[in-house]
């Protein structure tokens, strides 16, 4: 009997739809989140066995189909789908090299998981400061670099002897807090930019200069008050018990063991600034608030200075601020005296806008340093407690200024304008000249030492001025650009003024000094943990908290 012939079997069927590329961003459980990041990136084709494995069919056919599907798995690997999948996994990679090579933070990615564990642990709280309008001309020249602080001695028959603190940052413990804070201000023709901060009980506001040339905070008071100029606040009246004692250790550290008083009832000093100008008092201890960005606050015993004799510049009146605030790298300034506390790790920056009106912020603490996208450079060691770092070489354009070693930058917002050596000062007006000889001098305009008539765009032939900080792993330059407009000034009379200044006019003949005029514009970090001074571009118009990874950018 014939067997009857076997019907044919039913076609396979059809392969579901395959990804071409796909990149997975896994972020980590909300709780646990030093667990970290992952980035993978995944390509795929059309067949089933190219992507995700799949169960094995048994050969059908003769061997000239098998080879015809090959020739077309083949013909498929080199279609547009699977290049442009390629392309997309590439382009991942791309991105995450760029990030961990253009990023300075980027190297030290591996531990800043455990770092941000260690910050949410602690409940992190931001404080902002903003940055004020200050109307008042003339200050451009005031304090830069020479501080000297003087402890007057009330056992010796008022012998003065000038001591300066001790480079020292003070440690940071358990630091859980940023202040962040407004600022306002401008480079002309105030020269000046400021803030609020509040002290007492009840707490009072007072405006400070934000100085980070200044070792010491210090407010007008009434000790009684022998010369003050008139501010926009009554006098800080310190009661008898807030006055600090000579064995009071941020006294000790003021003034140095050597003039130690066991006799004195109050701890003495004087403040001498580089324009002649001088502030004398005694150091305070008093309430400072402080309120979080996330609602909390903070009140901390605060020492300063109760300043009852003004002399030079800081006499003039009507004045738009109460004092100064101090923020150098000594114990004494507020940045050292909040991490010793443990509210802040020692870490500040502010951000001037280029805005007519001017303005800004300023932060105290590490919740707004961008993890991402900064320069930095080293702070050097010195005789002081200034933000010292090291020049290589500074271009004006193509043409360089400085020849031989390296020159020191001092950064200060304390001082209205940017000074150069001498002799780097010279071949930049020369340079200047050379370029644009057409160039007019206004000689009846004061305003600063060059100006020039502007009958035309002069502002076009102006070229960047570049300090060059090195190279990131012998590569990547470290740059400090100041564009035209960072150091051009318009005046009253509608000249073009120059406002980088020659550095012997305030006994600077060696130093760059990078004012406000030219930190304009940048986001600057001065990082005492790790002893580094970063900067960024930025709109400086509104702050933001830096937490994740770059790829949410």
């Amino acid at each position: 009997m014939p067997m009857p012939s076997p019907s044919p079997s039913p076609p396979p069927p059809p392969e579901p739809p395959q990804l071409h590329g796909v990149v997975i961003i896994t972020l980590p459980p909300p709780d646990q989140p030093s667990k970290g990041k992952t980035i993978t990136a995944f390509t795929y084709t059309d067949e089933p066995g190219a992507g995700a494995p799949s169960p094995p069919h048994p050969h059908r056919g003769p061997p000239m189909a098998a080879a015809g599907r090959e020739a077309r798995r083949s013909r498929r690997a080199g279609s547009p789908r699977r290049a442009a999948a390629m392309v997309l996994a590439l382009g991942a990679l791309a991105l995450a090299a760029y990030y961990s090579f253009y990023s300075d933070v980027a190297v030290q990615f591996l531990g800043m998981e455990e770092e941000e564990a260690q910050r949410e642990r602690n409940e992190t709280k931001s404080f902002l400061f903003q940055l004020y309008p200050k109307a008042h001309q003339g200050r451009g020249l005031r304090e830069f670099g020479d501080i000297k602080l003087a402890a007057k001695r009330v056992d010796d028959g008022g012998r003065k002897v000038t001591k300066k603190l001790d480079v020292k940052g003070a440690a940071s413990a358990g630091t859980n807090s940023t202040v962040l804070l407004p600022i306002k201000g401008n480079v002309f023709p105030d020269g000046q930019y400021y803030t609020s901060i509040f002290v007492g009980n009840p707490p009072r506001p007072y405006f400070l200069d934000v100085d980070t040339g200044s070792d010491l905070t210090w407010i007008q008071c009434d000790a009684p008050c022998t010369n003050c100029a008139k501010g926009p606040h009554p006098l800080y009246k310190p009661a008898k018990e807030k006055i600090v004692p000579p064995r009071d250790s941020l006294c000790q550290e003021l003034q140095g063991d050597q003039n130690y008083c066991e006799t004195c009832k109050q701890c003495d000093y004087e403040i001498e600034y580089a324009d002649r100008s001088s502030s004398m008092g005694v150091l305070a201890k008093d309430d400072m608030h402080l309120i979080a960005t996330n609602g909390g606050r903070e009140k901390l015993d605060f020492v300063f200075g109760c300043a009852y004799d003004q002399q030079g510049q800081l006499l003039s009146s009507p004045a738009k601020t109460d004092g100064i605030l101090g923020l150098s790298s000594a114990a004494i300034s507020l940045p050292s005296q909040l991490a010793s506390k443990g509210i802040i790790s020692n870490v500040f920056g502010h951000c001037i806008t280029r805005e007519t009106n001017g303005g800004g912020y300023m932060f105290l603490g590490d919740d707004y340093v961008p993890r991402w996208g900064m320069t930095w450079a080293p702070i050097r060691g010195g005789p002081d407690n200034l933000y010292h770092t090291e020049a290589q070489k500074v271009n004006y354009g193509d043409q360089e200024l400085h020849a031989g070693n390296s020159v020191q930058v001092i950064f200060d917002s304390g001082s209205s304008y940017t000074y150069l050596p001498e002799e780097m000062y010279k071949n930049l007006i020369d340079a200047i000249k050379e370029d644009s000889p057409s160039f007019v001098q206004d000689s009846s305009d004061t305003t600063l030492p060059l100006c020039w008539k502007a009958d035309f765009s002069v502002r076009s032939f102006f070229k960047p001025l570049n300090l060059h900080f090195g190279r990131r792993w012998f590569v990547v330059p470290k740059t400090f650009t100041i564009v035209p407009d960072d150091y051009l000034i318009i005046s009253d009379k509608g000249n073009v003024c120059l406002g980088l200044l020659n550095g012997t006019e305030i006994n600077h003949g060696s130093t760059i000094i990078v004012g406000d005029v030219s930190l304009r514009g940048k986001l600057v970090v001065y990082d005492n943990e790790r002893r580094q001074i970063g900067w960024a571009n930025s709109e400086c118009t509104k702050p933001q908290s830096q937490k994740g990874f770059p790829f949410f950018l």
